[in-house]
């Protein structure tokens, strides 16, 4: 269906694979509409109950794709490559189904960003967390993270751009489970078929309820 990203079902339970490992699964322009677009069509799809969100080869996402965001460059002069990024985040925001992320390695920048409004997030023992942009000059998504971990831990990663690895990730609540790169999809989809038993009405029911109490804002 798309260029950059994989989108597979099995029953009920739908993944969408960013699909750009030799970029590290950096979010182009292109890759931010594919994605809100497979979003838009598992929302749709009432034969699905969960979606899995996952990045192929080494990294889950190295966030923005930074080739797009040099000043002076076509792309950075064009608006729609600026509003793809909204886009994507409404889209993530306001998914109406519970989300659960595979973090299979480095979930950086906009990758952590994307990593923290899925709903429930599985890390491989690969997997690290971090905003670098910071160091940049551009701004973090401070709310959606404090919404997940707590204002204080928050502060510390958007501020500080330090790396985390998944331990320190599972310690402060970040992530709910830990597991080996190679059971990482296993245990991933173990869990999404867990929640996938109850209803789907009841489970759109529950995640109105998290989409309405939880921040959807840009920095």
């Amino acid at each position: 269906m798309a260029d950059f990203l994989i989108l597979t079902r099995d029953g009920n339970i739908a993944t969408i694979t960013l699909n750009r490992p030799e970029k590290r699964n950096a979010l182009s322009d292109a890759l931010r509409r594919e994605l809100a677009g497979a979003l838009e069509e598992v929302e749709g799809d009432d034969s699905v109950s969960v979606a899995i969100l996952t990045g192929a080869g080494p990294s889950f996402c190295a966030g923005f794709d930074l080739s797009e965001f040099q000043p002076g460059s076509e792309a950075f002069n064009d608006p729609s490559v600026w509003e793809s990024g909204q886009l994507m985040h409404e889209r993530l925001g306001a998914f109406g189904k519970p989300i659960v992320a595979a973090i299979n390695g480095p979930a950086h920048a906009g990758g952590f960003d994307i990593a923290v409004q899925c709903d429930v997030r599985i890390a491989s023992t690969a997997a690290s967390f971090a905003h670098p942009e910071i160091k940049f000059g551009a701004p973090t998504l401070f709310t959606n993270l404090s919404y997940v971990i707590g204002g204080g831990a928050a502060r510390d990663l958007a501020l500080s751009g330090r790396r985390i690895d998944a331990q320190e990730a599972l310690r402060i609540g970040l992530v709910s489970q830990v597991t080996e790169p190679e059971k990482l999809l296993e245990e991933t989809n173990a869990y999404a078929r867990q929640i996938a038993e109850a209803p789907l009405a009841a489970l759109k029911a529950v995640k109105q309820a998290i989409v309405r109490s939880a921040p959807l804002t840009m920095p």
